[in-house]
């Protein structure tokens, strides 16, 4: 059985756009890292395509933005297996697979049911939706000590409480902190009244 883990960066208030935190070395080492730790990723449409970028990287562009310290994030994202989210693209290709949206709950389950290191989702409407579904095991947030005061917030719109417990934690230079959770099981007298949408 294989655990599902959603990483991302988040602001001190809750913020999780991209562009919101700058990676630097450590950080950038940290999340590919997490990403081996993985046997596929599992992407929305959007996340998907921003990722993009970096199968280019690892195949030798150099963008004007690169440092040499990105390379291994690029090589390791390029050579992950995943799988997109989606009923908008008619294809996907970078060593992907496309699953439509009416089959996320049972193709994740699957995906959690064979044996391996685990599964890595990140995003923003993706998790929300597998988080809604509780398909979710582990929480990785790298909490950037950065206020954003506007962008889209962690998991934003949830129905319910999510319970977590707190099983790692790893201190940056930079003054971020990367907290691992795991999901707690709620008991279903917890769960009663409270709205699933």
């Amino acid at each position: 059985m294989r655990k599902l883990r959603y990483s991302i960066n988040v602001t001190l208030d809750g913020c999780v756009d991209h562009e919101a935190g700058m990676p630097d070395a450590e950080s950038d080492s940290f999340h590919a890292d997490s990403l081996r730790r993985a046997d596929a990723l599992l992407f929305g449409r959007v996340t998907y395509e921003m990722m993009l970028v970096w199968r280019d990287v690892a195949q030798g562009a150099s963008p004007d933005w690169v440092e040499p310290w990105m390379i291994p994030f690029a090589q390791t994202i390029d050579a992950a297996k995943k799988y997109v989210v989606s009923d908008t693209l008619s294809a996907v290709d970078w060593n992907a697979e496309l699953v439509r949206g009416a089959a996320l709950e049972a193709t994740v389950r699957a995906l959690k049911a064979q044996p391996g290191r685990g599964l890595l989702t990140g995003g923003v409407t993706l998790p929300l939706a597998l988080a809604e579904m509780g398909l979710i095991d582990e929480y990785e947030f790298v909490v950037l000590p950065t206020i954003a005061g506007h962008g889209p917030r962690l998991l934003d719109r949830l129905s319910k409480p999510l319970r977590l417990r707190l099983v790692g934690r790893h201190d940056f230079a930079s003054g971020a902190v990367a907290l691992k959770y795991e999901a707690v099981q709620q008991p279903a007298s917890e769960e009663g009244g409270v709205s699933t949408r």
